[in-house]
């Protein structure tokens, strides 16, 4: 079995320091360093597609760029890469989302994945007119998934729910292949969503003892449905030749960090209502002092972004051996990013997925074994 890397479209802007927000905090002012252009997360994902990831999570939320218009543009400046779009169900009716899904298959070529988001920030849902509470939100989204499955398999659905209702709805079109659905969420009710309908479960960057707790937990949860789902994780990565150089790269990111901008950030993150952020708080409890939380892994960028706030920060030997470490708890696919994001993936891409393909653990998805790479330009 070969593991599955995808790279990450940072539509928050880049920098070579951490673009804070998200969670219902705004992006940082670090994102005005490179914007998030077609041009530039094109060339991104050019790089990406070179070096081996499958594909790329474009995140959602009033932080960033829209993620489907976003990625609809970008597919057309790559070839094989896909794109993992995150989006909230409350938004946009299952039935539309369904045919946007359907479109976007036929259009890309089957590029399309799907990110889930259930949305853990109520203040948040609310400026885009959701009032739900986060336990109806949840309700939904599996009402939602219902729907869109059915749909994507050719059926006419009618469906009087809890808080969705269709009629007579049907695509003229079914998607082919159908997308696979990736889902997170630490709250029992995620947990029940997750068992029913999703085929990725993902979890942030948690230490291994914790990430296995939850893989048991999913696993046998959906063994009751009768179903299996597989395995990811969301992961920053800071990998260079030697530790020593990894390690330095880490604190100049932590030094950049403005005690003013910790502290707001740290207090609107506060106020989640998402169990998976507020596990991710847990691990650094804003501060500054160990922040190495299990070797290898640095709790360091949750302390200015919300979500996924930890990194594999090493040398390429040490964070191919914490991926494997995860990988041996089940964990199948990485969504991995770093700052700033084209040269990061370069130093994962041409550091860890070589040695990994060395152990017989990965192999280039796109890429016969004596074909030469593109040659993709590097931003300086």
């Amino acid at each position: 079995m070969s593991l599955t890397f995808h790279w990450f479209l940072p539509t928050n802007g880049d920098s070579r320091h951490v673009v804070g927000g998200g969670h219902g905090t705004p992006a940082t002012a670090s994102g005005r360093d490179r914007p998030p252009t077609v041009a530039y997360l094109s060339q991104i994902a050019r790089a990406a597609e070179d070096l081996g990831f499958v594909g790329a999570l474009t995140p959602t939320g009033a932080w960033c760029e829209d993620a489907w218009l976003t990625t609809a543009m970008v597919s057309q400046n790559t070839e094989r890469l896909k794109f993992l779009v995150a989006f909230r169900p409350g938004f946009v009716s299952p039935t539309l989302a369904a045919q946007m899904a359907s479109t976007f298959q036929r259009q890309s070529g089957g590029r399309l994945l799907l990110n889930v988001v259930t949305g853990g920030e109520s203040h948040e849902q609310r400026a885009y007119g959701d009032f739900l509470d986060k336990d109806d939100r949840y309700r939904r989204t599996g009402e939602f998934l219902q729907i869109v499955r059915e749909l994507w398999e050719g059926k006419t659905v009618d469906l009087q729910g809890e808080h969705l209702q269709v009629e007579d709805a049907k695509l003229a079109r079914v998607p082919d292949p159908v997308p696979e659905v990736y889902f997170g969420g630490s709250s029992p009710i995620a947990g029940e969503v997750a068992a029913k309908h999703v085929d990725v479960y993902l979890t942030w960057g948690e230490p291994p003892a914790q990430v296995a707790e939850k893989i048991a937990w999913i696993r046998g949860l959906a063994a009751k449905e009768g179903r299996t789902v597989r395995f990811g994780i969301r992961l920053h990565v800071i990998t260079r030749d030697t530790s020593e150089e990894a390690w330095a790269t880490a604190h100049r990111l932590l030094d950049g960090f403005d005690p003013q901008t910790v502290k707001s950030v740290q207090a609107g993150l506060a106020r989640s209502e998402s169990q998976g952020q507020r596990r991710m708080l847990e691990l650094h409890g804003g501060s500054r002092d160990g922040l190495e939380i299990h070797p290898n892994l640095w709790a360091g960028i949750g302390l200015v972004r919300g979500g996924a706030g930890t990194a594999l920060v090493g040398s390429h030997e040490e964070v191919a051996e914490r991926i494997k470490e995860y990988a041996a708890l089940g964990i199948e696919e990485f969504v991995l990013s770093g700052y700033p994001h084209l040269e990061e993936a370069y130093w994962f891409g041409e550091g860890v997925l070589p040695r990994l393909a060395a152990q017989g653990v990965w192999q280039h998805p796109f890429r016969t074994a004596n074909a030469p790479s593109a040659q993709v330009p590097f931003a300086s």
